[in-house]
Order: structure tokens, then C-alpha cells, then sequence
């Protein structure tokens, strides 16, 4: 089984931060020494048919197979078994990014050609693995700053923006991973790319990280007592607050044992201007918690009241980015409310035009999924008026 370094050293990190400032009461991270959690894969003889429930087992059995046999066919079981196993399912992201990191270790660090071989199953975990194994070694933050400089600078990735932002936002992971889950330092690397969109990507990627560790534990950037923060706190600057409201019901959520309305009440109490961002995080997890069913997404978004456009927004741009395409996304936009439907329409297009680098490639991506909506839809991927 994948044996996580350092694990004892970060729990204890991990248990020292949730008191009443904007710091951790202990030191975390590069001031006190890295506690890398990511290791280099090492496949053994773990076998999918005796993992049970287990889902470290499942974890291991699954980069076993990718190491073995290669990405595709370890995508190609996982993507299978995600619809009849519940085990598969509900760890399915930590699987995908064990998958992610066995790929690289099999393509002896070769990033662009592990991305080229994946999938966006299960959240895009599978590309949020290969970067998370890419810090590796690395003990610095100036470190990690010039391998996050790096290693998405490849013009296989480039040449698809979709691909592109996946090993952005996958940095993010990989940063807090290595860092020992010291959020400012992997925040401060993320603001030194080259662009503002590589920033806030990256930046995604850390909050995402910071409130469902990859590896099972509290991260000390989460207060039981404020579960806005750390995006309501002066640690997060303002350009990166959209990503950390993007995420904030994940958190709220988890920790309120998923009260849906509790959560709706404290979207209405954050910060004003970021009010609607966070209704968007709604319509992302409602989005996730149904496992994409449209129905089932517009009655929770129903619950916000004055806030339901920003869910069923969110929600669409989650589904086009789970399953990379619009055509389940479609379906929630067609059943929502008829007031709500261009704009929803146009979260999908956010996505398509992540997708398709050419403005003809993006109109026919959405002339594929509605007639009627098809111009907030291309609006949305960027095609000009």
C-alpha cells in the first residue's frame, strides 16, 4: 500500500490550527521544514479483486494498473467501475489522482505525454495526480517555484486550454502537497506565474486542496468556528478570493453534515462582493453531491432563494467540466427556469471555449446542444459578437 511520508509530522500540523487568529498556532511548511506527503508511486502486487471497500487498497490496485498497463487502461476499468461499485465512487477523485501520479511514474516524469494520455473522469483527478507527483524532492520554495514555473510550459498543453488549466489548477494540489499544506507559501508561488490567469488557477487548485486533503486530514488553514475562512481573512488576497468563494461550500458543507440551507444562509453573510461567487460554489457541489442529476440540482438551487441563478450557473460550468462536453449540462439548463436558461446556457459556454481553441470549433459546439441559446452560449466560450 502507498505509504504517506511524513504523515504524523502533518497531523500534528493539522491539529494545532484552528484557533482564533489568521495564523495557525504552530508553524507550518517551509518556515519549519517541508512535510511532503507526495512520494514517488511504487507499484507491488495489489490486485483490484481483493480491494473490497477497502479504498486504500483501491487506490494502490488502480495505480498498480496504470503502471502496468498504462493510463488509458487503468481510465478505461476506473470510468466502469465508478458506475457500479459505491467504493469506486465516493473515493473516486483520490483513485483518479493515484492513477495520475503511477502514469508519470511509468512515463519516468514525462508530464505533457501523461497529460496527453488522460481523462477528465471524476473532477479531472487524474491531472490534478501527475502534478501532485511532479514537486516530488523538491525542499525549497524557491523550489517549487521554479519547477511551478515549468512544468505546464510544454506546447502539447498549451495548445488546449482546457488541458492547460487542469495543470495549472493541478500546481495548486501539488504546492500545498509539498509544502506540508502551508497554504501562504503555496499561494505565493501560484502568484509568481506569468499571468493573472495562470495565478488564480493555481490558486484554485491550493483552496480545493485545502479543504478535501488528498490525503484524508484537516488542513490547519480551516477553522471550525468560521467556516468562510480563510477567504474572509486578510491571508487571502483580493485577486485570489474568487477561487477560495468558488470553493467555500465545500467546506461549509462537509462540516455542517450537508444542511443545505444553513449553507444558503451563510452565502447570503459572506463578504458582499462575493455573495454571488459563493452561490456559484453551491451550484458547483450541488452539482457533485447529485452526481450531476439536473432534477435533483434545480431543487437545491431552489433553496437560495435570490441566489439561484448564480447556483444553476455554477452548476453547468461543473457538469461541462466533469464530464468535458455540454451535452448533460444541457439537460439542467432545458429544465430550469425559462429565465434562467440563457444564462445558464452560457456557463456551459465557459467551459466549451476552454475546450475548443478555434472560434469555429466553439459555435459548433454549441449549435450542438441548443438552437436557442446558442449566442449566450457562445458568448460565453469567448466567440466574438
Amino acid at each position: 500500500m502507498r505509504r504517506v511520508v511524513a504523515f504524523l509530522a502533518l497531523v500534528a500540523l493539522a491539529l494545532s490550527g484552528c484557533g482564533g487568529s489568521d495564523q495557525p498556532s504552530q508553524p507550518v511548511g517551509a518556515g519549519a521544514g517541508f512535510h511532503p506527503v507526495a512520494g514517488t508511486f511504487k507499484p507491488d502486487d495489489t490486485k483490484l479483486s481483493a480491494c473490497s471497500a477497502d479504498t486504500r487498497c483501491l487506490e494502490q490496485a488502480y495505480g498498480n494498473l496504470a503502471y502496468q498497463q498504462g493510463p488509458k487502461a487503468a481510465l478505461s476499468v476506473f470510468d466502469r467501475d465508478m458506475r457500479t461499485d459505491k467504493a469506486v465512487e465516493s473515493d473516486c477523485h483520490r483513485i483518479a489522482h493515484t492513477i495520475g501520479s503511477a502514469s508519470l511514474a511509468r512515463n519516468d516524469g514525462n508530464v505533457a505525454k501523461t497529460f496527453a494520455q488522460g481523462s477528465a473522469s471524476c473532477w479531472s483527478g487524474y491531472y490534478h495526480g501527475i502534478l501532485e507527483r511532479a514537486f516530488f524532492g523538491i525542499q525549497t520554495q524557491a523550489g517549487l517555484g521554479r519547477v511551478a514555473r515549468k512544468v505546464c510550459d510544454d506546447a502539447g498543453i498549451h495548445a488546449n486550454t482546457y488541458l492547460y488549466y487542469q495543470c495549472v489548477h493541478g500546481l495548486g494540489h501539488g504546492l500545498m502537497i509539498q509544502s506540508g499544506y502551508d497554504m501562504p507559501v503555496a499561494l505565493d508561488v501560484c502568484d509568481r506565474l506569468s499571468s493573472d490567469w495562470d495565478r488564480t488557477s493555481c490558486s484554485g487548485g491550493v483552496f480545493m486542496e485545502n479543504i478535501s486533503s488528498s490525503y484524508g486530514f484537516k488542513s490547519p488553514w480551516l477553522k471550525d468556528k468560521d467556516l468562510v475562512y480563510p477567504c474572509d481573512s486578510r491571508i487571502v488576497k483580493r485577486h485570489f478570493k474568487v477561487y477560495c468563494y468558488l470553493m467555500v461550500t465545500s467546506r461549509i458543507l462537509q462540516a455542517n453534515g450537508y444542511d443545505w440551507k444553513r449553507a444558503a444562509k451563510i452565502c447570503r453573510d459572506v463578504e458582499r462582493a462575493w455573495v454571488g461567487t459563493c452561490f456559484q460554489s453551491f451550484g458547483r457541489d450541488a452539482s457533485g453531491f447529485t452526481r450531476q442529476n439536473p432534477r435533483r440540482i434545480l431543487r437545491l438551487c431552489r433553496i437560495t432563494g435570490s441566489g439561484r441563478s448564480d447556483c444553476i450557473y455554477g452548476a453547468a460550468r461543473d457538469m461541462s467540466s466533469n464530464y468535458a462536453g455540454g451535452r448533460e449540462a444541457s439537460v439542467l439548463c432545458k429544465l430550469a427556469p425559462q429565465s434562467e436558461r440563457a444564462r445558464c446556457f452560457n456557463g456551459i459556454g465557459t467551459i466549451l471555449g476552454s475546450l475548443h481553441a478555434e472560434t469555429a470549433g466553439r459555435r459548433a459546439a454549441c449549435a450542438q446542444i441548443t438552437k436557442r441559446y446558442r449566442r449566450p452560449c457562445a458568448r460565453g466560450a469567448g466567440v466574438p459578437a
